[in-house]
């Protein structure tokens, strides 16, 4: 959501093994974890490379780290470890295999597995992102440490894997400190895990499936959504506006707890932006829209997809908006103060010429989710806030300008 933000950040400073909470090791895959970690010299990345984007929440930080896998033999292993880290995204500035060898960035217990080799095939590997500098940047692992294994039958010795970077994900006190708040919450924070309304609203838990988390360029969060019958998302401009930044974002569906209150998410299916196709002229207080589509399309299309209203919704509409406020797993605001209360509704269809607004609770983290009314239909596209007037871009308006972009007919 568009908030005013203007961050304060400690400068950049190197960190001893004691303070950092950075630990790489390189040693073979079956001592990996009998053994303690060591701690290199690293540093937070110069504030220039950290994420900084008014209106988009930030949840991580840049860090640099000299790490490398050699090709002494199969199964070298190099553990990068933040205690506490939401997520770790990690950077190969070079990869040097011989065919047949690939490594694997991979979450302790194996819940999570990118393979790559020396073609960076999508089709054959795993998705990755990039920031139009050399390398390219491994899908992000939730938690706070990322295995990265060599598997290679090679003999000679020499680096073929070298990582400078990572991003590492903030935890809800961090993100709170980092980024300044307008009060969206408006009264009681009503939102529940989606799967919480599993039963008692399934066709709202349904069409919030098609929802995601965006991470943006590495350090940023917003939601997204599909939109249509093919390969076609939107979010807000405000998140992200150009094809570099679509480039290296991922799109994290199915993000969202197992169970009521439960903060038990699963890593759900995550696919890197391929092609962005339109976005809004003006403001990020006007329609405030970026249509894109992903790669890997195939493997998101079972989370189905929401519609845009073609005509203007009216003052007192039933409504409700899944999202992922905080960059925290799925939400649903179905209620707005109470559960089983009074139900969120349009204040007011014509607040000005682009937006409606609403009293729903939303936060940080909201921009770009898709507001829908009793019919399921996307009637805003989120992006402001500031109780009690949150406020969302009139879908027929942008339905209007993307209409020949997309497949609306469903």
């Amino acid at each position: 959501m568009k908030l005013a933000l203007r961050r304060l950040r400690t400068a950049a400073v190197a960190l001893g093994a004691c303070t950092l909470g950075l630990s790489v090791m390189s040693v073979p895959a079956a001592e990996a974890y009998a053994v303690q970690p060591v701690a290199p010299q690293s540093q937070r990345a110069p504030e220039s490379e950290q994420f900084q984007a008014e209106g988009v929440t930030t949840v991580g930080e840049l860090r640099t780290v000299d790490g490398a896998l050699s090709s002494a033999s199969d199964g070298r292993t190099q553990v990068i470890r933040h205690p506490g880290a939401s997520y770790v995204k990690v950077h190969f500035s070079a990869l040097r295999l011989a065919h047949g060898d690939y490594v694997t960035v991979s979450s302790p217990d194996g819940r999570e597995s990118y393979r790559y080799d020396r073609y960076l095939n999508r089709a054959t590997g795993s998705d990755y992102t990039t920031d139009g500098q050399p390398g390219f940047w491994a899908m992000s692992v939730d938690g706070d440490t990322a295995v990265v294994t060599l598997h290679s039958s090679r003999a000679s010795r020499g680096n073929v894997a070298t990582i400078d970077r990572f991003w590492r994900g903030y935890d809800r006190t961090e993100i709170a400190q980092h980024n300044f708040s307008t009060q969206s919450v408006c009264s009681t924070d009503a939102r529940r895990d989606v799967v919480c309304y599993q039963n008692s609203h399934p066709t709202e838990y349904a069409r919030g499936r098609a929802v995601a988390r965006l991470l943006i360029s590495g350090g940023g969060m917003c939601t997204t959504w599909r939109v249509g019958n093919t390969n076609r998302m939107l979010t807000n401009k405000h998140c992200f506006s150009t094809q570099s930044a679509v480039s290296g974002s991922e799109m994290q569906f199915n993000y969202q707890c197992a169970t009521c209150g439960g903060n038990n998410p699963g890593a759900g299916t995550k696919v890197s932006g391929a092609t962005l196709y339109k976005v809004s002229s003006g403001g990020s207080g006007e329609l405030d829209y970026a249509l894109y589509s992903v790669n890997n399309f195939t493997s998101i299309q079972s989370f189905g997809t929401l519609y845009l209203a073609t005509t203007a919704t009216s003052t007192g509409t039933r409504m409700y908006i899944p999202g992922h406020g905080d960059g925290r797993p799925k939400r649903l605001s179905i209620f707005e103060d109470t559960q089983n209360g009074a139900a969120c509704t349009v204040k007011n269809a014509n607040y000005n010429s682009w937006n409606i607004s609403y009293s729903c609770d939303t936060s940080g983290g909201n921009s770009g989710s898709p507001v829908l009314n009793s019919s399921h239909r996307v009637i805003a596209l989120h992006h402001l806030g500031g109780c009690p007037s949150n406020q969302g871009a009139k879908a027929h308006l942008i339905y209007n300008q993307i209409a020949s972009l997309i497949d609306n007919n469903g």
